[in-house]
């Protein structure tokens, strides 16, 4: 009882699994939720255990409510609690289209994904949470959503992208106000250009952004890692007064400069 139950979405591969192994090393126990069948994870599952954490994996859609639903009842029969949720599955369009060109159907995919589904599942989390309150005055709980500099970085390429990122933005500050009052706090991270199997379409193009072209202050991607070492100061409490708050993991991307 006395280790922090963290729901992760899309933490089997790409960012979430490295918020999963960060979290893992510092002593949590995990849910990995993931679309894939169990049998192909297994191996990551098992590197996380060998960190030491304790792995449910939920195989659930979290764009489909009732895969939601029943994915937290699951949690409950095999843990009984929950204490984290970081909101991290997402997608990118399946074709990179222009503004001018993109389908309704591209939009409302990566919409549901994006931004729907996790808003509707901080929705049920956050009243678990407020209910377990209830039962334990002393229990933490956090919600952590991981959206990307798209949501302020326009890339009229990937338009329902950005639009959905932008969402969970708001939902960040709506979230973080609604559950003050429940000492929930609510953060948000950014991250940047990050090295995953997303961005390995596009490793020429940024190849050549960061490192002939200065995108970042700091001249390297980003890793997955670099997000989880974030989010584990979050989950361990070490921010209690800044909900609300977005970070960074860019590289000084987003710094303005001359």
């Amino acid at each position: 009882m006395s280790k922090k139950v963290v729901l992760i979405t899309g933490g089997s591969r790409g960012i979430g699994l490295g918020i999963a192994k960060c979290l893992a090393a510092d002593n949590c126990d995990l849910v990995i939720c993931g679309r894939r069948e169990q049998s192909q994870v297994q191996e990551t599952i098992d590197e996380l255990k060998a960190l030491g954490a304790d792995v449910l994996y939920s195989q659930a859609d979290i764009s489909n409510a009732a895969d939601r639903e029943r994915m937290l009842k699951e949690i409950d029969a095999y843990y009984g609690r929950l204490n984290v949720l970081v909101n991290n599955a997402g997608v990118a369009p399946d074709t990179r289209a222009d503004i001018l060109d993109a389908t309704e159907e591209s939009y409302e995919r990566v919409m549901r994904i994006n931004s729907q589904g996790p808003y509707f599942l901080t929705q049920a989390c956050a009243n678990w949470f407020i209910k377990q309150r209830e039962e334990n005055a002393d229990a933490a709980f956090y919600i952590v959503n991981v959206s990307s500099i798209s949501a302020v970085v326009a890339s009229p390429s990937r338009g329902e992208y950005c639009v959905s990122k932008a969402a969970v933005s708001m939902a960040t500050k709506l979230w973080a106000v609604r559950l003050g009052e429940y000492n929930i706090p609510v953060y948000e991270v950014q991250p940047g250009v990050t090295k995953t199997d997303m961005t390995s379409v596009v490793t020429e193009k940024y190849d050549k952004l960061i490192f002939e072209e200065n995108l970042c202050v700091q001249p390297r991607w980003g890793y997955p890692e670099d997000t989880g070492k974030v989010i584990a100061a979050m989950v361990r409490g070490d921010m209690p007064y800044s909900t609300g708050q977005i970070v960074n993991v860019d590289g000084g991307l987003m710094l303005q400069r001359l």
